[in-house]
């Protein structure tokens, strides 16, 4: 009989204290979609617009030949990329073909972000999207 009690606790001691709200809870961590907010601000704000925006006249190429840093808001077109080319844009970096340019304009953040952040970035894309745009983006995805 004892050790069907030592089991049951071991089995439900992690869920009463995830429900509690104590460590690891999800009530801690900040969601996938915050989490990608915060990591935008911190690393793609400075270019891409705090709210997404984009850089003014980013159709047009600026003095060096390269085109500006576009909206990644309902505007542009970065939710027509799946998850995998966002995820190796943001990784990698990225050199729009029509640069004059041989640098990458988007610089790559594999080594500041991990693979879970970098999906949090994307997530958090999402929600700056048309529920029609995340429906071709979902798709696109697949």
């Amino acid at each position: 009989m004892n050790k069907w009690v030592y089991l049951l606790v071991l089995v439900a001691a992690p869920v009463f204290a995830d429900a509690s709200g104590g460590p690891g809870s999800s009530e801690n961590a900040p969601s996938g979609v915050a989490q990608g907010r915060q990591i935008y601000e911190q690393y793609c704000a400075a270019c891409h617009g705090r709210q997404g925006e984009g850089a003014a006249n980013w159709k047009k190429p600026d003095e060096k030949g390269e085109i500006p840093p576009p909206p990644h808001d309902e505007t542009s077109h970065t939710w027509r990329h799946s998850d995998a080319m966002l995820f190796k844009m943001i990784a990698d970096g990225w050199r729009h073909p029509f640069n004059k340019s041989d640098r990458l304009t988007m610089p790559a953040f594999g080594k500041q972000m991990t693979a879970q952040e970098i999906q949090s970035v994307i997530d958090y894309l999402k929600t700056l999207w048309t529920e029609e745009q995340r429906d071709y983006q979902k798709t696109e995805s697949q």
